[in-house]
């Protein structure tokens, strides 16, 4: 057996594992939005005493989750918001969520790519070409419109000739804005103690904004899209008016 076929079902044997032992052992509780609230005085006190080590577990946990394509990313974004606060949350958050959505990536693409190319690569022609033709763009795009789950992105590419650096860059900036809008949410959750807090102006506004949010990039994209697709009239030759003229 070739030495690129044993890593590659090394790699899919440890990643099955690791799903396994997700769900065997029921880990997913642990990214509930009611064990973050239960918990979120323990994890404020040990954040206090030991910020760095909190901030990188839970980064690590982060980029897990993001990249073996687990559910509790949402979640975890809330709580982050939460725990961290606005502009550290967003920080944290924002190269956390990146650099697990490049490992799903990378990880479809190392696994998955060749095959898929056999198999169906007619049918990924026209994602290859909307790249080729768009460049990064066609990534931002769906970024900012989340037409599409998170996860289902971030495995798509994996299968297109996109680079990786490319899908890193074009994705951090892309999902900046609606980590922002969730990052704040999660703040002004972080603040409820009562059932009167879920009436607060500041988290009104944060699931206003959640809501309307997609809705208008989506809006602007169209109107660039149309804009940009206009071609631009050129004059008609002197011969062809003076000939007019002429005539």
């Amino acid at each position: 057996m070739k030495t690129g076929v044993l890593k590659k079902i090394a790699v899919a044997g440890v990643l099955a594992a690791a799903v396994a032992a997700f769900f065997i052992f029921d880990l997913g509780q642990y990214v509930r939005l009611e064990y973050i609230k239960s918990s979120q005085e323990n994890f404020a006190a040990l954040y206090a005493q030991h910020p760095v080590m909190v901030i990188g577990a839970y980064m690590l946990i982060y980029v897990l989750v993001t990249g073996l394509s687990l559910p509790g990313a949402l979640v975890l974004t809330l709580a982050g918001g939460a725990l961290f606060g606005l502009l550290t949350g967003v920080i944290i958050i924002s190269f956390a969520s990146t650099i697990g959505a490049t490992l799903a990536c990378a990880v479809s693409r190392f696994l998955l790519r060749d095959w898929v190319q056999a198999k169906i690569g007619h049918r990924l022609e026209k994602l290859n070409q909307g790249i080729q033709t768009e460049g990064s763009f066609y990534l931002f795009t769906l970024r900012l419109v989340p037409a599409f789950p998170f996860w289902m992105i971030n495995l798509a590419m994996g299968l297109t000739k996109m680079p990786l650096f490319t899908f890193y860059w074009v994705s951090q900036v892309g999902m900046l804005a609606g980590t922002i809008v969730f990052v704040n949410a999660g703040k002004e959750l972080g603040k409820i103690d009562s059932l009167s807090g879920i009436l607060s102006p500041g988290l009104i506004i944060s699931f206003l904004i959640l809501g309307v949010f997609p809705i208008t990039v989506k809006k602007l994209l169209e109107l660039y899209r149309r804009r940009s697709a206009v071609p631009i009239s050129e004059p008609a030759p002197r011969e062809q008016v003076s000939g007019k003229k002429e005539k």
